[in-house]
């Protein structure tokens, strides 16, 4: 009877703290002030915030004034909110000439090409198969050969193919390759246009030199080379050109209440960037506004900022507003690589990201089985009346196509918390990269339940006396119990 009455006691306790964390979720969590944030963000005047440019960083000085004016701490030791670093903008040659036999080949796209002036022998040799250059001397030899597989060259399928190829050629000897291609103009003008520059982490070791690569559009024009044939060319470039883009993850902290578990932290985060400005609409829009991608994950987490300002948790808050996550999650991948904090103290990482919505009875997270953290996420959305489920698509990998993903190989368990969809489908491909992405075609009464949700389940991650993990078997484990040096 003594224990039962205990039990009862603990579970009423339970009750009351989960209650108690409800309402101080909903207490921050308005209408106007989601509305206010997403309006901003994907309002033209931010230019769809291309990652270095002035619209990014507009919205990174509208971060961190938030950040600011909710009471969050700087950077530790800077005075800052900024993560200011370099990438590296590469861009796409001046001029290509490209002959072989005496014919010249100007629709070319260039997928690695430094600065050059060639002539010599040139072999075609097929689609550039491993069976199909066995036996050929390429020694200082261009390699010439149909782009793709003989199945087809869908723009997936040439592109995979080509990796493999080039690095077949330069094991051969070879000086260059070139991939004869059959694209169409529409799919082969947004090609040139999106390949027109290239940008990434800045590296500090000197790459290996690159193999000049070509693509060359030939219109179903078959060029009439035989297998194995032998013929002249000429390639000349003035190379690819590097310069410095700086940019800015945007950081703030706030500290937990708990002597203990303060020294733990749990990361709210979101990418901030979007795709800037592309191919004009029907309406002749051209910017795109991302308010779903990722202005919605933005507003979560300045949510969870404001609210947590007001009443703090027992584990200390890492706010972190990504850039460059469009370009290949490349501001996530410096911060793991520069932390402010050291990761081993880092508990979870509540990471908000998504292409939009179909499904407004769901909240929707990406990795929710994996951590420990489940019930805490489930508990969450159910008080404001969604259902966190997960993953509905793994086929499409989209633990590891947002930020969460680094923060995962390092071990930490992190999720990414998305609006409602269970399947993709029209209403996401309408707005999913697209110029009708904006702030007054969104669903603000659904994104209310969303936000409180999402709030909550932070607050209880945070509060939770247990500290998070994978689930036993995750591929993510081992990588744990390195972190924090566990058998």
């Amino acid at each position: 009877m003594k224990h039962s009455l205990l039990l009862g006691l603990l579970l009423l306790t339970q009750v009351a703290c989960a209650q108690s964390d409800k309402e101080k979720a909903a207490a921050t969590v308005q209408k106007n002030t989601i509305q206010s944030h997403l309006y901003f963000l994907s309002d033209d005047l931010l230019e769809g915030r291309d990652t270095g440019s002035k619209g990014n960083k507009m919205a990174a000085l509208y971060l961190a004034n938030q950040l600011r004016r909710y009471g969050a701490q700087p950077i530790p030791g800077t005075g800052s909110y900024y993560q200011t670093f370099d990438l590296e903008r590469i861009q796409v040659p001046q001029f290509v000439n490209l002959s072989l036999k005496g014919t010249s080949y100007p629709l070319n796209l260039t997928l690695e090409m430094p600065a050059l002036d060639l002539k010599g022998e040139a072999l075609f040799l097929g689609y550039g198969t491993e069976s199909d250059l066995e036996g050929h001397d390429l020694k200082g030899k261009l390699v010439v050969v149909y782009g793709g597989t003989e199945k087809g060259q869908n723009i997936r399928s040439l592109y995979g193919a080509a990796k493999e190829k080039r690095k077949r050629a330069r094991e051969l000897g070879a000086i260059g390759l070139v991939e004869l291609v059959d694209i169409e103009e529409g799919p082969w003008t947004n090609l040139k246009h999106n390949w027109s520059q290239k940008i990434t982490n800045k590296k500090e070791e000197t790459p290996e030199t690159p193999l000049p690569h070509v693509w060359v559009n030939i219109h179903a024009k078959d060029p009439g080379f035989a297998v194995g044939s032998s013929m002249p060319f000429t390639l000349a470039s003035d190379g690819k050109r590097s310069t410095a883009l700086p940019t800015q993850n945007v950081i703030g902290i706030i500290e937990g209440t708990d002597p203990q578990l303060k020294n733990e932290y749990v990361i709210y985060s979101a990418h901030y960037d979007h795709i800037g400005i592309g191919r004009p609409n029907a309406e002749g829009d051209s910017i795109y506004n991302g308010a779903r991608d990722n202005g919605i994950g933005v507003t979560a987490v300045l949510s969870m900022a404001e609210n947590l300002a007001q009443y703090p948790t027992k584990r200390s808050a890492l706010f972190i507003f990504f850039t460059g996550e469009e370009l290949g999650l490349l501001g996530s991948g410096y911060y793991v690589e520069h932390p402010v904090i050291p990761l081993k103290q880092m508990a979870y990482c509540f990471n908000t990201d998504g292409g939009g919505y179909n499904n407004t009875g769901l909240a929707t997270i990406v990795g929710l089985e994996r951590t420990s953290a489940q019930h805490n996420i489930e508990t969450g959305a159910a008080a404001f009346g969604l259902k966190a489920v997960g993953d509905p698509a793994p086929e499409q990998n989209l633990f590891d196509r947002s930020d969460n993903v680094y923060f995962a190989q390092k071990g930490i368990p992190a999720p990414t918390y998305s609006t409602g969809f269970d399947a993709f489908d029209e209403a996401i491909e309408k707005y999913y990269h697209q110029a009708d992405d904006e702030a007054d075609s969104l669903d603000y009464d659904y994104l209310l339940k969303f936000y409180q949700g999402y709030v909550l389940s932070g607050r209880l991650i945070a509060n939770d006396p247990t500290f998070p993990t994978w689930v036993a078997g995750d591929k993510y484990e081992a990588a744990y119990k390195a972190l924090h040096g566990v058998e």
